[in-house]
């Protein structure tokens, strides 16, 4: 292995090690016979993966997952599942963010599954959001803002959202989201995504309100007033930030 390969694969090593360290610090915060949301992404992935250990060895908890990979995952580890069908209400969601803010609100929808992200956390009594340091920003908005959309009538609704954007005071590109195969991505409910390159939101909680009303967009990345903590995995160790 090359020196830089080398060094690529340490921080990756490194990155992922963060990332578990902050799952571990939120299973504190699961109790027997809770009933939980399970988030999506790379550092959900590692809570679900020590979730599973702790059901195993007893732990009696029942589970929630908000995406399909997420439900192989929980399946794969052992955790039992219900739906929102079945149950109207959860204890908990821990999920993951691409963005977090010193009020806690987060962009999320990197990993295309916002909608149900966003309906799941909003079932729950309590969001803690898990990540590695690096996505601990001052403003939201340098991560694309995932915006999901209706495939029918796609022009009209980027018109709308770009007058959104002009009226929340910004401003920036607009990119239809592919996946690794170049084809137009679809999320598990059909969905389409268009990624807004917005650098930075001047305003968030009133650019969510404004996307929230446009017909034709089904919801948005935006999750204003959801997360209750964050914990923060770093080189200096865990930090923990509770809303006020």
């Amino acid at each position: 292995m090359t020196g830089e390969r080398l060094l690529g694969h340490r921080l990756h090593v490194n990155m992922d090690e963060l990332k578990r360290q902050a799952a571990a610090r939120a299973l504190e915060h699961v109790r027997d016979g809770m009933k939980l949301g399970l988030g999506t992404g790379s550092t959900a992935k590692h809570f679900v993966e020590l979730l599973g250990e702790r059901v195993r060895a007893g732990l009696n908890v029942v589970g929630v997952p908000t995406s399909e990979a997420t439900r192989i995952d929980a399946i794969r580890c052992g955790i039992p599942l219900t739906t929102l069908d079945d149950i109207d209400r959860l204890d908990l969601t821990v999920d993951g963010a691409d963005e977090i803010d010193p009020a806690l609100n987060l962009i999320k929808g990197g990993g295309g599954a916002l909608l149900r992200e966003k309906i799941v956390a909003a079932a729950s009594d309590r969001m803690i959001v898990i990540a590695d340091d690096s996505k601990w920003v001052a403003d939201l908005g340098r991560f694309p803002l995932p915006v999901e959309v209706i495939p029918f009538g796609l022009a009209a609704t980027q018109h709308a959202i770009g007058k959104a954007f002009a009226e929340s005071g910004n401003s920036g590109q607009m990119v239809v989201r592919t996946g690794k195969d170049g084809h137009v991505f679809v999320t598990d409910g059909g969905h389409w995504i268009v990624d807004a390159h917005l650098g930075r939101i001047a305003d968030a909680p009133r650019l969510a309100g404004l996307l929230a009303v446009i017909p034709g967009v089904v919801d948005h990345g935006l999750f204003i007033g959801l997360a209750g903590m964050a914990i923060l995995a770093g080189s200096q160790g865990i930090r923990v930030v509770e809303r006020p």
